[in-house]
Order: structure tokens, then sequence, then C-alpha cells
């Protein structure tokens, strides 16, 4: 009697077990699908009014407007962010909408352009970037005439970044998330331009997938093969614990053609270059690697965060970067799926970027730059480099 009792007992908890689990799945399927039908515009593209467009003439339609050093300094940066706006009435964000303005000073800056602040002047432009659900949620063709329709703000923001605030030097071009798509497009366009093809130092394409094909090692930018090297295009598409996994990375991503266009992956190889290591398809990398990894958010653009050395491996696997889980809990994924999807508020490899565009900036001079600026003081020292050799 008691084997029986024992028996039923063991039924009854599997069976309120899988109750639970399918309860819990269909509470997760059916609460996205409530949160992304919410950010449906539901309104053919064709037909949508866009917000009003930036004019970059302004210092309204900047983010970053030279933000950097005093005085001389070692490169021009341009910065695309990351998508900050979820979506709902619009296809396409208004440049001052106030929680993605916020998301914008408060997480994406600070984390993501921030490594690169002691080394030049960087400007970020706003743009009427895609919504969240035009970027992460679907693919159907409104949503890609959407990131089609930002990409125009960014290479006009670019035309007169050339024009008016960088005409001669090295170039960075720096992009995470929906910026690095972009940055991707403006990137193969520049490359066709001989004279301002010499001028790109670095292009980091950062937490986005991109094809292999776009840079191939015969190209006249191909993928950064070693770190004392210029001319080249640094790029992943992190996969980690707590986000999306490969299968989603794989089926929802679209890459440009050479029309323009945006087009699903399909089998196409993506570009992994390893950040700890500034080598492509590098191979497993153990934390001793990982300079510092930081969680700037909220912080001032010229206060340095914090930095957290060793805490994640990564390796490059069939095109995307495996990245172990940190020690530090303020490195790691929270927030609701929204906040998932969008770029994280923290920096695995901040101090690793850093170092890789200082090292890369170095051989497109010829020679070693100065040390870092101290970004915690009022008043920042103009760096001094040598002359470039041959330009």
């Amino acid at each position: 009697m008691d084997q029986r009792r024992a028996l039923y007992l063991r039924l009854f908890a599997g069976l309120g077990a899988l109750l639970v689990w399918v309860t819990t799945v269909a509470y997760v399927v059916e609460r996205d699908d409530i949160l992304r039908a919410d950010l449906d515009p539901r309104i053919p593209f064709q037909v949508y009014k866009p917000p009003p467009a930036p004019d970059y003439s302004q210092a309204s339609a900047w983010a970053l407007l030279g933000e950097g050093p005093a005085g001389a300094a070692p490169a021009d940066i341009f910065f695309i962010h990351s998508t900050t706006y979820d979506g709902g009435a619009n296809w396409l964000g208004p440049i001052h909408d106030r929680t993605a303005e916020r998301r914008l000073q408060q997480e994406v800056l600070p984390n993501h352009a921030g490594p690169f602040a002691s080394l030049g002047h960087v400007y970020a432009p706003r743009y009427r970037q895609a919504s969240l659900y035009a970027y992460r949620l679907t693919q159907r063709e409104d949503a890609r005439e959407a990131r089609q329709f930002a990409y125009g703000d960014v290479a006009q923001a670019f035309h007169y970044f050339l024009t008016r605030y960088s005409q001669h030097g090295p170039i960075i071009i720096a992009g995470v998330g929906q910026g690095a798509q972009l940055a991707d497009r403006l990137t193969r366009e520049a490359a066709a331009d001989p004279v301002l093809r010499a001028r790109i130092a670095a292009v980091y394409l950062m937490e986005e997938a991109i094809p292999a094909a776009a840079y191939p090692p015969s190209g006249p930018l191909a993928l950064c093969a070693q770190r004392a090297q210029a001319h080249c295009v640094v790029a992943w598409r992190s996969l980690s614990s707590g986000g999306p996994q490969r299968e989603r990375i794989l089926t929802r991503t679209l890459v440009w053609t050479a029309a323009g266009d945006l087009s699903d992956l399909g089998d196409q190889a993506l570009a992994c270059v390893n950040p700890l290591s500034g080598k492509r398809d590098d191979g497993d990398t153990d934390s001793d690697q990982n300079l510092g990894a930081a969680n700037a958010t909220g912080r001032r653009w010229n206060l340095a965060p914090p930095l957290r050395a060793k805490q994640v491996e990564a390796q490059c696997v069939d095109g995307l970067l495996s990245v172990t889980t940190p020690e530090r809990p303020d490195l790691r994924a929270t927030g609701d799926w929204a906040a998932r999807l969008r770029s994280p508020a923290y920096n695995l490899f901040y101090a690793d970027i850093e170092a890789d565009a200082r090292a890369r900036l170095s051989a497109w001079y010829g020679g070693p730059l100065a040390e870092p600026i101290n970004r915690t003081s009022a008043v920042q020292p103009s760096i001094v480099h040598s002359a470039p050799a041959g330009r």
C-alpha cells in the first residue's frame, strides 16, 4: 500500500511539474506575442509619416559632437549608436524621444562609445533609428524599409562629419547593434573611395552579425588578422548565457546586398574577430586576456569607469563569439525581454576595445601613441603622436 501511495505521489508530482512547465511556456509565448503586438505600428511603411529629420548643422542633431581631448588627437571617431527606441506608434524613433534619449545617454554612450574617448574626438549623430520592433522582432518588408531609411540619416551625418569636422587624419568608424549594421554599409561604401579608405584606421562592428564575405582577405578592408594592423575591420556578435541563442540569431539576421537592400543571411558565414585577441576566428582565449570589463551606466562622459579584469573568456565558434558568464552580477544581462534585445548596459570588452583601437592607430601612424589621457581630470591634456609615415 505504501509503495502504491508513493507511486501515486510521484505521478502527481510529475504531472504537477509538467503543468507548471506548460503554463510557463504558454505564458512566455503569449506575453511575447502581446508585447510584440503592442510595438507594431500597424501601418504600412509606404504611407507612414516619418518623424522630423535631423539637421546635422545643428548641435542638437548630435549626441556627441567632437567630445574628447583638448587640442590635437590621434583620430576622429564616428560612432553610430544602437537601438534605444522600442516602437509602438512609430516605425522610426524620433531623435528626441525622452525614453530613447535617456537610454542613449545613460547606457549606450558611456558603455560602448566610452572605450574610444581617450583616442580622439568622438562624433555620434542622432538618427531616426528603426524601432526595436522593426529591428529585432519582425523581418517583414515594412521593417526592412525602416532600416534602410535609418541608413539615409547616418549617411548624411557621415558626409557632414567629413566636410565639416574631419578633413584630415585617421578615422575610426564604430557602431554597436543596429549602429553596427548601419556602419557595415557605411564602411563598404567608404571603402570604394581610395582617399577615404586610406584614412580609415579601423572599423568596429560590435554585437551584430555581419557576413564574412563583406570583408575578404583580398578586399580593400579585410577582417583584422592581428592586433598590430590598421585598415581592417573588427566584427563580432556575442553568444552568451541570458541572450538570444544561435538559432534565433541566424534566422533573424538580415544583411546588406550590393544594391543596398536587406536580405536573409541564408547560409553565409559570419565574421568574427575576437575582441580579446584582435584576431579573426581566433582560438580560445582565457580570462587572463580580458583587460577589463566595465559597467559605465550613468557615468559622466569624461569619467572613466572602474575596470574589472579577467571577467570572461571568449572564442569564435562558427562565426559567433561564445562568451563565458562573468563573475560580477553587474556585468550580466538583466531586465525584461526587450532590455535583453537591446545592447547591454555594460561592456565586457571595454578596456580590450580601447587597447585594440590604440594599437591600430599606432599601426596607422607607424609609431606608438602617447599614454591614454586621464579622463577624470577637468581639463584634458592634448595627445602627442609621431608624424604619420608616408601619408
